[in-house]
């Protein structure tokens, strides 16, 4: 899974976005647990939102969204993370698997917000939930008043650029900036 990272600006005050794109997570043999490797629960312990993105296309994907969020609750079982929802391939709805009744019906039962995207012909829609959830994450982080979240007893995933991202990351926290990690 490589790690993304960006520095944007929302309300004006600059964030610095590192989305972990995980590796394959799937059911195990038509059951409703998870499969996945130790470097997913690694970002998921690290993470202050969540990104569930599946395809309209294929309900398999659409059906591991529901364990997978179990698995982090496992993990956070009392944190208030913000998650949000994406169904892709918006623009193959001749081959939709996956109703939006049924991804909005998902969405409020993870307590999570809902978006249908087409990354290949909107990308917008993409940015725009993502801008959302940034807002969220920001706002969380913000009620904290300084205090650490949770402890971190992990290591983050490393990546070719962690030192730079560490020494990046610093610079933000001492200059009062925000930062919010997203999985």
């Amino acid at each position: 899974g490589a790690l993304y990272s960006r520095k944007f600006t929302i309300d004006g005050e600059q964030i610095s976005l590192q989305v972990q794109d995980t590796p394959f997570v799937s059911l195990e043999d038509d059951t409703d647990s998870i499969c996945c490797q130790e470097q997913i629960n690694r970002s998921i312990y690290w993470a202050d939102g969540f990104v569930f993105v599946y395809s309209i296309t294929d309900y398999e994907s659409y059906r591991v969204i529901r364990p997978l969020h179990q698995h982090i609750r496992k993990i956070h079982p009392n944190a208030n993370i913000p998650l949000l929802l994406m169904a892709n391939k918006g623009d193959l709805l001749r081959a939709r698997q996956v109703s939006s009744k049924e991804g909005l019906q998902l969405a409020s039962e993870l307590g999570g917000t809902y978006y249908e995207v087409s990354a290949r012909e909107n990308c917008e829609g993409v940015h725009e939930a993502f801008q959302q959830l940034c807002q969220e994450v920001s706002r969380i982080i913000g009620s904290c008043n300084g205090e650490k979240r949770r402890g971190l007893h992990l290591v983050r995933p490393k990546s070719p650029n962690m030192q730079d991202l560490k020494r990046r990351l610093k610079q933000a926290l001492t200059s009062k900036g925000k930062s919010a990690t997203t999985l």
